[in-house]
């Protein structure tokens, strides 16, 4: 499909106007200047809409490289980043401050003909996350959160206010780690976001076609299933690995209220766009079902 033909053709009575997006922004399309630029753009015409846009992000191949400048080796448990003092001060440094204003500013700066203004956040802001230590097969993860509470008045607020917030995954710690920051799983914080504002759409992007049959045919997409078919993908090895958390954050926003939820692959330039207003079969989409 023809892109430019495509934004031309987005009006202010789309079907998502008026209505809560959340997108959840990480892998390849963080660090290629190209697929950046893209959702950039894609976030900003959303926006402009009349959607009311949430970006919810991670930065894993930033804090890795903050990480080596320091001389800091990371260690993961379980597939998520084992997080001590020293890497937390890290994690926070990178995440709420270099990261997640270097995405309000180009937000704001791509859509300011627009009247487009992002203001960036963090779980923290307004106690709008909060974790619990997680706990994975009795082991220690350190500051790695479980998150037990969304406050989402604070997005609420920037959103009737015409503001797009961009907020990155660290956390306020309760109980054990009370007043701590605590490493938050990015999907997992989009799925908990979505379902507090009761979106009606939460979009992963991921570095992978979207859940295929047959992880070396791309041909094997599934384009759409209900929530009620993912434990016998996953028993059945369809989904394995690192999908698997990914399918479970999707199935809980379901479960928590989001109309439906997808993975589309964020290697492919504007892939948000073609999902949102395309005919086009982009990534997964799976749906609460009757």
């Amino acid at each position: 499909m023809n892109i430019e033909s495509l934004k031309a053709s987005i009006s202010a009575d789309n079907a998502y106007a008026g209505k809560t997006v959340v997108v959840k922004y990480g892998g390849n399309a963080m660090i290629n200047r190209e697929l950046k630029t893209a959702v950039i753009e894609d976030i900003v015409l959303m926006a402009s809409a009349g959607i009311k846009t949430v970006l919810v992000h991670g930065g894993g191949p930033e804090i890795e490289s903050m990480l080596k400048a320091v001389g800091k080796e990371s260690r993961f448990v379980h597939g998520l980043r084992y997080t001590d003092e020293e890497t937390m001060e890290i994690v926070q440094m990178v995440l709420c401050g270099k990261v997640n204003k270097d995405l309000a500013a180009l937000i704001h700066e791509a859509g300011g003909k627009g009247g487009i203004k992002a203001v960036g956040l963090s779980g923290i802001d307004g106690g709008l996350l909060k974790a619990k230590q997680l706990k994975t097969g009795g082991e220690d993860l350190g500051f790695v959160g479980e998150i037990t509470e969304v406050d989402s008045v604070v997005i609420d607020d920037m959103l009737q206010a015409g503001y797009l917030p961009v907020i990155s995954t660290v956390a306020l710690g309760i109980d054990e780690v009370s007043g701590h920051a605590m490493n938050i799983n990015a999907d997992t914080a989009a799925a908990k976001i979505a379902a507090a504002l009761g979106a009606e759409k939460l979009i992963l992007m991921t570095d992978v076609p979207g859940i295929m049959r047959d992880v070396s045919n791309a041909d094997s997409l599934i384009a759409e299933l209900e929530e009620s078919e993912l434990e016998g993908l996953i028993s059945e090895g369809v989904v394995s690995k690192g999908m698997i958390p990914k399918v479970k954050c999707l199935s809980d926003a379901l479960k928590g209220g989001v109309k439906n939820a997808c993975i589309i692959d964020g290697r492919m330039p504007h892939s948000i766009l073609l999902d949102l207003f395309s005919d086009e079969k982009i990534g997964t989409t799976i749906i609460k079902g009757k």
